[in-house]
């Protein structure tokens, strides 16, 4: 099956459960409440069979995009008849609930899913716990002028004696902004450095490569396990199964190495060497600029590695509950972030991704093994739904939840004509951004950046 099947057909399955999910949250909050249910359906447009019970018609519909749940009176063009059952007969607090239960299903889902992966699917790299071997260092960074080189083993950091990668990133934050002493063998002879560790704008993102430097993840050359066709990678003639010895002479060991190398090369074309069923060759690749999520340059060949070395860990339910809390507040707030950052243009709209780009990710993570890489993306997107469908615009359920607050405040309904009004154009809105996002995503593709409109 064609890496653009398995993108579809995958991004279709993900995006449709995740609706389902968000939609049968409207509907359990909806029923609970006595709101009668005309229907609740399994995807869109025409219906395919079902069956009904009750007042409810449980459906199968013919376009696979998730389903949707309508309720009695719901819509703002229906003509209220007072019946208790209509959704516009019950009171506005249970009115916001109905509102609030769709995302809610979206947040509950991430924190199981996440739980799950920590219970069972947890894999942490086997670098973390081995001595620390500096891999690549980043030039005119705060690693480069501390002195560390490619090779030296750390065996004192801030007081700890042959620290391990993992005790290294700990003392990292609890050091940020400051200098911290050093110890590395060089070739038998040790020699001492200091090295500032600068605090990105969020602490909790520190990584070792903020401040110019990587560590060796594997003693093996890079494998490529997947290569995007529409990249200069695969164009150059990459394929998978080649391992990289190294890039314009230096050996990378991990991914990471490759990114931070390839930033510092910029546009410039690199060397390859590989080696392909065990036969040595090179290949010149050009990088393509992309944006990153700051909306800066970014250069990238088009590949992903296989996974260095690593081990299951399996923590239990208290532990993995409370790792998935942390990891989705974090997203959430990371989320609202990226928002912030596009409303207030200082970061581009075309660094988001719509249908186009989760098919891509999508479609890349389903070739990966294990069902871990799946269950985390799943639990990404179905967060950004959830905070998404909670924005104050109408339509949205934030946008109900907002018109529910200001007619409690005012003690009175909006007028219905000022109401309808209000969704047209938001709904216009909406239509305008989809266009928007999937252009934006289409000129991410070479074939179509290329185009001169």
């Amino acid at each position: 099956m064609s890496f653009v099947l398995v993108s579809i057909v995958s991004m279709l399955v993900v995006l449709g459960i995740l609706v389902l999910v968000h939609e049968f949250g409207h509907f359990v909050v909806a029923k609970s409440f006595g709101v009668r249910i005309d229907v609740f359906s399994i995807g869109f447009g025409k219906r395919l069979f079902g069956f009904r019970r009750g007042d409810t018609d449980y459906r199968v519909s013919l376009l696979p995009l998730g389903g949707y749940v309508k309720m009695a009176g719901e819509l703002p063009i229906e003509q209220a008849s007072g019946d208790p059952g209509e959704y516009a007969s019950h009171p506005r607090w249970q009115r916001v609930l109905i509102a609030c239960a769709g995302p809610v299903a979206n947040f509950l889902l991430a924190l199981a899913l996440m739980t799950i992966v920590y219970m069972g699917f947890h894999r942490v790299p086997n670098y973390l716990s081995t001595p620390a071997i500096v891999d690549y260092v980043q030039t005119n960074s705060e690693a480069a002028t501390a002195g560390l080189q490619h090779g030296d083993r750390i065996v004192r950091f801030d007081g700890v004696l042959n620290p391990s990668w993992q005790q290294i990133l700990i003392h990292s934050v609890l050091n940020l902004n400051h200098s911290v002493p050093i110890l590395v063998d060089r070739d038998g002879q040790q020699k001492t450095l200091s090295l500032y560790l600068a605090s990105p704008a969020d602490p909790d993102t520190f990584d070792l490569q903020d401040v110019g430097f990587t560590p060796i993840e594997q003693n093996r050359p890079l494998k490529v396990a997947l290569t995007d066709p529409s990249m200069p990678g695969a164009k150059a003639g990459l394929r998978v199964g080649d391992e990289i010895v190294s890039v314009n002479g230096i050996a990378l060991h991990s991914l990471t190495s490759m990114i931070l190398y390839l930033q510092q090369n910029g546009a410039r074309p690199v060397t390859l060497a590989l080696l392909r069923n065990g036969k040595p060759m090179t290949l010149v690749v050009r990088p393509e600029s992309t944006l990153d999520a700051n909306g800066s340059p970014a250069y990238e060949i088009g590949f992903a590695p296989e996974q260095p070395p690593s081990h299951t860990e399996r923590l239990s339910l208290t532990q993995a509950f409370s790792q998935s809390m942390h990891d989705n507040i974090k997203g959430s707030t990371l989320i609202l972030d990226v928002l912030h950052r596009v409303v207030t243009h200082r970061m581009s709209v075309r660094t988001l991704s719509g249908p186009i780009g989760i098919a891509r990710e999508t479609g890349h993570i389903v070739a990966m093994p294990g069902w871990a890489p799946l269950m985390s993306e799943m639990a990404t997107i179905s967060l950004n739904l959830g905070i998404l469908n909670l924005l104050p615009i109408p339509i949205l359920d934030g946008g109900v939840i907002l018109f529910l607050l200001i007619e409690s405040i005012m003690r009175r309904d909006l007028n219905e004509q000022f109401k309808e009004r209000v969704f047209q154009t938001a709904f216009v809105f909406l239509i305008l951004a989809t266009v928007f996002v999937l252009f934006s995503d289409l000129s991410k593709i070479s074939a179509f950046s290329r185009l001169k409109l």
